[in-house]
């Protein structure tokens, strides 16, 4: 988590993911190092050995635009990792988002999503913990030891891998997520203490972070196989609130009439009569006394 030198932390991993054979670049007897050397990368995006040395090593700090784009050819990233080095080249100055009010879940946003009964809602902080949910989606992730911190459950949760049947995939997209989330802000006392935690606890999340892959949370398919009503296939937007910086809303849905819809009613349907039953409870606890 050294925030000094981000930008020659990325290139650095990055460089190591790139087969030499991908780049046309012969491969001759053993090589030392995984992926790409400094002076194959400096090669193949038209700058000097000494340049890109300077560049990883955090001595020079303000590539052009072109240099990084040219970086981002040579490292075959995808638009969100280019997004993300661009940021890393050149990070804005501004406040700090590290505020109480990041956690603030906004009333009116909680009316609405209540008011989709059949829809599951959640609400995430930028560390992929979850800020509010409405019941179905409280449902939908509830019974697990981590259920209120989406990293933690997919990475420290005992039942992770049952719970999602398309674990790797979820736990990579979820590792360039936080990454992505993160921005250039590497000083958050909070992911500082995620990050901490789990590379301390798991190979998996320790693996993964190194790559320094970049997801940005846009909409996807996602499976899960709920303890209550069994297999479920959702498509889920994500979806910035501007009123919150930093906060995400993700909506799931089902495919209409199918399989997994039906499961999504059952669901709805316990979790409203389990509700029923709990204002009783208090209704009848009040009366007593």
């Amino acid at each position: 988590m050294d925030s000094d030198n981000l930008l020659g932390q990325f290139l650095r991993a990055r460089r190591g993911l790139v087969r030499p054979e991908e780049q046309g670049v012969p491969v001759i007897g053993h090589r030392r190092v995984a992926g790409l050397r400094r002076e194959e990368v400096a090669m193949l995006s038209g700058l000097s050995t000494d340049y890109y040395v300077r560049l990883e090593q955090g001595r020079e700090r303000n590539p052009s635009v072109q240099v990084v784009d040219a970086l981002a050819r040579t490292l075959m990233l995808d638009d969100d990792a280019v997004a993300h080095l661009h940021r890393l080249a050149r990070p804005v100055p501004g406040r700090s988002r590290r505020s109480t009010r990041r956690r603030q879940v906004s009333p009116s946003l909680l009316q609405m999503m209540n008011g989709w009964t059949d829809t599951p809602a959640v609400i995430l902080g930028r560390c992929m913990d979850v800020l509010a949910h409405n019941p179905l989606g409280g449902a939908l992730f509830a019974g697990h030891t981590y259920s209120g911190d989406l990293m933690r459950l997919v990475f420290l949760d005992p039942d992770a891998r049952d719970f999602y049947p398309d674990w790797d995939r979820v736990a990579a997209n979820t590792v360039g997520g936080l990454r992505e989330a993160a921005g250039t802000d590497y000083d958050d006392p909070q992911l500082i203490e995620l990050v901490g935690e789990l590379s301390l606890k798991s190979e998996a999340f320790r693996r993964l972070w190194a790559r320094h892959d970049i997801r940005q949370k846009r909409h996807e398919t996602k499976r899960f196989r709920h303890p209550v009503v069994g297999e479920l296939t959702l498509n889920y937007e994500s979806l910035t609130i501007n009123s919150a910086p930093g906060q995400q809303l993700v909506v799931y849905q089902a495919e209409s009439g199918g399989p997994s819809a039906h499961a999504l009613s059952l669901l709805g349907s316990l979790t409203a009569t389990q509700t029923a039953r709990a204002a009783d409870s208090v209704g009848q606890d009040i009366a007593t006394d």
